[in-house]
């Protein structure tokens, strides 16, 4: 029997990188998942790919709505939700004076206040459950270790970081089996890595050099990393953790340089 056997999980950014890699993780051990995304095309190829225990649903996780349209999707297809992976994220560069207004409201708006929807959209349906449940929340290696060019990067997976907590101690303070932790990774090989290296801006080996050096390890991580992370807070493994920390960051949160 798997680590997820019998376990439903909602996926935010489900349809490839780290969302994607984790939801067949979760199938591969046991359990079903709902993959939100506004890639609706890849999220339902996905699905069908992982069979009968997979299913995708629209989510712009800028939308309470959709928040609340893809639990009860998740419900009405596996008819209960234990585990809530809020995946979906961007980045954006600019520093506190440059930073473009639209690009800083955007990024509050998809990486804390789509954070923030998922819980309050999924956590009285984990309630309704009955059972152990599990959130997981995406911060970041900048949200331990600033950078002054990520202005609005930095403060989203920071405020994401301080909400988890907020989250995991009121579900505690409540009596409920509900646990909440985040995950930090560092610079990770996903779609939106390899965009950011055919951006332009420099040469990618230049590029993906300059993301090796910050991690001590001496390179960039794998999608698969993070998600055997997430699995491990999502399963009983991590039954007594709740409120905390974990960073996939080659040690780039405590660099000394």
């Amino acid at each position: 029997m798997g680590r997820m056997a019998g376990k439903v999980a909602l996926i935010s950014g489900g349809a490839e990188g780290i969302g994607g890699t984790l939801g067949r993780m979760i199938v591969a051990e046991g359990g079903s998942v709902m993959l939100g995304d506004v890639q609706t095309d890849k999220a339902a190829e996905l699905a069908s790919e992982l069979g009968e225990h997979a299913a995708s649903v629209k989510l712009d996780v800028r939308s309470l709505d959709d928040w609340n349209a893809a639990v009860a999707a998740t419900l009405a297809r596996f008819g209960k939700l234990t585990t809530l992976c809020n995946i979906a994220g961007i980045s954006e560069p600019g520093n506190a004076v440059d930073v473009d207004l639209d690009s800083w409201n955007r990024t509050i708006d998809i990486n804390l206040n789509g954070t923030f929807y998922g819980c309050r959209a999924a956590i009285p349906a984990m309630e309704a459950s009955g059972e152990p449940c599990t959130i997981v929340n995406i911060g970041s290696m900048l949200a331990m270790r600033p950078g002054g060019q990520m202005a609005a990067y930095c403060a989203s997976k920071s405020a994401v970081t301080a909400l988890t907590k907020c989250v995991a101690l009121d579900l505690a303070a409540r009596g409920l089996p509900i646990r909440a932790n985040a995950v930090h990774p560092g610079a990770i090989r996903t779609p939106m890595y390899y965009r950011y290296l055919n951006s332009g801006v420099a040469a990618p080996e230049d590029i993906a050099a300059m993301f090796a050096a910050t991690h001590p390890m001496g390179r960039s991580g794998e999608p698969e990393e993070v998600a055997q992370a997430i699995l491990f807070l999502s399963c009983a493994d991590s039954s007594f953790t709740s409120g905390t920390d974990l960073t996939v960051d080659g040690a780039g949160s405590i660099r000394d340089r």
